[in-house]
């Protein structure tokens, strides 16, 4: 195929967009945006020939590295003794406005796709639950929005990925097993994977912390390696807890977890990685989003397809948000505008790639996969875009300045 024209294409926009990336954000024209157009307009949509296997080796590697890295990155983010001090706001969208979410997605999901088997359905609500504060950058940065608020939004899209995988990846080994329930051992391999991966990600991450430290103040290490050395340890603690049963992404998950809040110097440097290095491999992501999944799912986008996206971007994800602040005193702008601010961007991307690996293709179930693509190339756009305006909108009646303290 066109394999030199693609790598130089990518070459081209990464160049292009570093350089023209902050004329861009004045047009609220993002990253995402650019690198799933270019993805599309290099794809066999455009240029011609045979559509790009979605499950081919190349494509699963890179889904694979920057799923470990994204995980590691936005766990080793977090906290832990802020987060105790702020927690009642995300806990609440996690644990209270999510669960909702998912269930009445899947219940329209029923609905809107009833030939389509209840896990089939369960897994396209899963996919399209995380959020990505990236897609609206604009507002997690925004001064002028409270701090409170913006924390929330940034806490939240950090940590849902990482509370819904082990769930994904429950349906996806019912789906494999052919299962409509937990039964033939299927609970037990899942208790395994989560554990083990638990265990072994947080004993990685810690381990690996305090001797990266112990390197760092005996004068062993070079400052250029303490900013890859972390994300070595984000893949090491992937194949560590998988060759013990565990998994892989939930060790990265706790490997990041552990790191962040041993050492703060650590935590720092994967920031600095996360902000240049993993912001290319997520564009790239953003890239084969483009380039190889929207064209194999295209022809499959419908009316149907496309109100039940706008549901899921909307209503499903407003009203469970809501609902899951019970009585606090939040006004309904501020609910809402939490609600909106839940974009389906990278976390859903590579759960999709992550599910077509595990069952080995699209084929039966391409309207499933076709909602996802549709929901996530709507988000890209309609988040990019509304993101500057509502954040000025939302500021002004709730400045931070006012802000209680």
């Amino acid at each position: 195929m066109h394999e030199h024209l693609i790598i130089l294409g990518i070459a081209l926009v990464i160049l292009g967009y570093g350089l023209f990336s902050r004329l861009l954000g004045k047009y609220n024209i993002s990253g995402p945006m650019v690198f799933t157009m270019v993805g599309i307009l290099l794809s066999p949509l455009v240029m011609g020939g045979e559509p790009i296997k979605v499950n081919g080796d190349v494509v699963q590697i890179t889904a694979e590295i920057t799923l470990i890295l994204v995980l590691f990155g936005d766990s080793s983010a977090l906290n832990l003794t802020q987060l105790k001090k702020h927690w009642r706001l995300p806990f609440r969208l996690l644990f209270v406005a999510m669960p909702i979410t998912i269930v009445i997605a899947t219940l329209t999901g029923i609905y809107f796709f009833p030939n389509e088997s209840l896990l089939y359905v369960l897994l396209l609500a899963l996919i399209l639950a995380p959020t990505d504060a990236a897609l609206g950058k604009i507002v997690v940065s925004d001064e002028r929005i409270p701090k409170v608020v913006r924390n929330t939004i940034n806490v939240e899209s950090g940590l849902n990925d990482g509370v819904v995988f082990p769930v994904l990846l429950t349906v996806l080994a019912m789906i494999v097993s052919n299962s409509d329930t937990a039964q033939s051992g299927w609970m037990t391999y899942i208790a395994q994977q989560v554990i083990i991966g638990a265990v072994a990600g947080g004993f990685a991450g810690w381990a690996g912390a305090n001797m990266m430290m112990k390197a760092v103040k005996r004068g062993w290490m070079e400052e250029q390696y303490s900013n890859l050395a972390p994300v070595a340890l984000a893949i090491f603690s992937f194949y560590f807890a998988e060759h013990f049963g565990g998994n892989g992404y939930i060790s990265a998950f706790f490997s990041g977890l552990f790191l962040g809040n041993t050492s703060e110097y650590l935590r720092e440097r994967v920031e600095n990685f996360v902000e240049s290095e993993g912001e290319l491999l997520v564009m790239i992501s953003f890239l084969i989003f483009g380039l190889v999944f929207i064209p194999i799912t295209i022809e499959y986008w419908s009316l149907k397809a496309l109100g039940f996206a706008i549901l899921s971007l909307t209503v499903l994800r407003m009203i469970p948000v809501i609902i899951g602040f019970g009585f606090f005193k939040i006004d309904l702008s501020t609910r809402l505008f939490y609600g909106w601010f839940g974009p389906r961007g990278i976390a859903s991307i590579l759960y999709i790639l992550v599910a077509v690996g595990h069952i080995g293709g699209i084929q039966g179930h391409e309207e499933i996969f076709a909602v996802a693509s549709l929901t996530i190339f709507l988000s890209i756009f309609l988040h990019g875009f509304s993101a500057q305006p509502l954040a000025i909108a939302y500021s002004k009646t709730h400045p931070a300045d006012k802000e209680e303290s």
